[in-house]
């Protein structure tokens, strides 16, 4: 495959970004027994004086699975295998586990582990210098979904199928089938298998169970409206909820809270929430794929009737929060909620977690749910509204989804693959989904309770959660990875760059700087900029692959 010189500059703009990590963790890093990692004092979100204290890796562990080899079959012997990963607290410590199963993994292939944290914005950069020079430094990266498009469209990484599909027992064996079809589908590029399954990002909503079952709100809500309170379905109805629980005092502190929490500041991650919310507007049932670009000639949809009225709803809900928020960042929104100063938000697993900690207002209270729908929505590809049936809801894997990808430069593929393997193993996989520090969120069956899943509630009640929150948690994240219609992830190069466009000029809506219409307008002309500059042609391609539209 062509390795385009534009990836090149796409890592140099990357560079310049100043953003966190999508769906960033909840914690501290456990610290390897010889004291080589360095514990956290919280990650972007749990810091002192916040609503949740600092996350600490605790007692729970995963079991061993592997064990120990001898002669011949320590076929990594005198191999050292180096992964690069976020430095702990942005997206977090996704480096703790590597901590945890080091000693596990050289014991039984004889290799070394060297675990390498950059920061986020040092990541991306530093892992496709490694390869565009050719250079070997790192045998594996836990990526970003999104980074696919370059690392597949540049020949920077190997597929593993063959690794997957070997029988003679020299690997650990996990079940791709046990994730489920939304986060399952990121694994893979253009029909090969990439990614080695992690962490499982997709957003949710969340409520306030307790005031949406308190008698004297349903009472008064029904009165105003005209329909019982409940889960919101629509975002109609979840607009109906905010308006109502806004100006009230949520936690009995004596003050006027919020109807819901978001974030909005530019680098703040509000592009992510954007797509999310924007889903049912566009996608449907006549048009499954069709959100980001025409396949045939890659000109941007983003400003479509449907994308309009997304972000005219969006908007709206903004004077249910507060005005405040239009400079938050992720956690401060986060934060909000856990305070119990909002009724509503939607956003990663991170939040289900984090509302389960010491400090936390609102564990026992946090209801979870699938995103709300819409009654209709704009059909780009036949120019008109359609109405449904019932609700038009559309699942999610909206964040990095972060995995491990095995460099086409490593000197050891085998011992990499068995590594990423050995965590993605079922045994171990539960564990890193009960815990919450360690960065990885719920997406497969073993992860869920029956009748969706073959997991029970005691592990989540051993490691600290209400059984109320857990189910629902549960429950909602099977509900959105398991939905048939899924938001389409976008892995073409440039990526980033096109999100961060729609991130500024959100704001620009968000703000009153632009209406909606002026701010998806200059979305699609700096979406049309950073095509041009990166080949119409080969960006039409790689984006065609990338959802199988060929």
């Amino acid at each position: 495959m062509r390795r385009p010189m534009y990836l090149l500059l796409s890592v140099l703009v990357l560079a310049s970004l100043i953003l966190s990590a999508c769906a960033p963790s909840t914690g501290a890093p456990a610290a390897p027994a010889d004291g080589g990692a360095t514990t956290t004092e919280g990650g972007p979100v749990v810091e002192e004086g916040q609503a949740a204290t600092v996350v600490t890796a605790g007692e729970l562990l995963p079991p061993i699975v592997a064990q120990p080899c001898e002669g011949e079959a320590c076929f990594c012997k005198d191999k050292t295998v180096s992964v690069i990963v976020n430095t702990a607290g942005e997206k977090g410590p996704i480096s703790g586990p590597f901590y945890e199963v080091r000693d596990e993994f050289e014991a039984a292939t004889g290799a070394k582990l060297e675990v390498v944290e950059v920061p986020f914005a040092e990541h991306f950069p530093k892992l496709m210098t490694d390869m565009t020079t050719g250079t070997g430094q790192d045998d594996t990266s836990i990526a970003g979904a999104w980074w696919l498009g370059d690392l597949v469209g540049g020949d920077y990484i190997i597929p593993y199928d063959e690794y997957y599909n070997d029988t003679t027992g020299k690997y650990p064996k996990w079940e791709i089938e046990d994730v489920q079809s939304g986060p399952q589908d990121l694994l893979s590029y253009d029909g090969k298998k990439y990614m080695v399954a992690n962490d499982h990002d997709g957003q949710v909503m969340y409520y306030r169970r307790d005031l949406l079952e308190d008698p004297a709100h349903q009472a008064a809500f029904k009165e105003k409206y005209g329909y019982d309170l409940k889960v919101p379905d629509t975002w109609q109805e979840f607009r109906d909820v905010a308006e109502y629980f806004d100006g009230k005092d949520l936690n009995g502190d004596g003050t006027p809270d919020d109807g819901l929490t978001m974030h909005l500041k530019v680098g703040g991650q509000g592009m992510f929430h954007f797509m999310s919310f924007a889903a049912p507007f566009v996608i449907g049932p006549d048009n499954p794929k069709l959100f980001w670009f025409d396949p045939e000639t890659m000109a941007p949809l983003m400003d479509s009737p449907g994308h309009q009225k997304a972000m005219e709803t969006l908007v709206d809900l903004i004077q249910f929060g507060p005005e405040a928020m239009m400079g938050w960042s992720l956690g401060e929104a986060w934060d909000h909620f856990l305070r119990g100063e909002a009724a509503l938000t939607f956003t990663w697993g991170d939040l289900g977690a984090l509302a389960q900690q010491e400090g936390s207002a609102v564990r026992g209270k946090t209801g979870s749910a699938p995103m709300p729908g819409t009654t209709e929505y704009y059909d780009v590809t036949a120019g008109e509204w359609k109405t449904v049936d019932g609700v038009n809801k559309v699942g999610n894997t909206t964040g990095g989804s972060w995995s491990g990808v095995i460099s086409k430069f490593s000197d050891a593929p085998e011992c990499t693959y068995y590594l990423l393997a050995l965590m993605a193993t079922k045994e171990k996989s539960i564990v890193y989904a009960y815990r919450g520090w360690d960065g990885v969120d719920p997406g497969r069956i073993s992860h869920y309770l029956p009748p969706n899943g073959t997991n029970s509630i005691d592990g989540y009640v051993a490691a600290g959660w209400d059984a109320k929150d857990a189910e629902e948690y549960t429950n909602a994240y099977f509900g959105n990875f398991g939905a048939e219609q899924q938001f389409p992830y976008l892995r073409i190069p440039g990526t980033f760059e096109y999100w961060t466009a729609l991130d500024i000029h959100l704001s620009e809506a968000a703000t009153g700087q632009k209406t909606p219409e002026e701010a998806l307008k200059a979305t699609v002309d700096d979406f049309n900029q950073i095509t041009d500059r990166l080949g119409r042609d080969l960006q039409d391609e790689i984006y065609k692959k990338s959802l199988d539209l060929q």
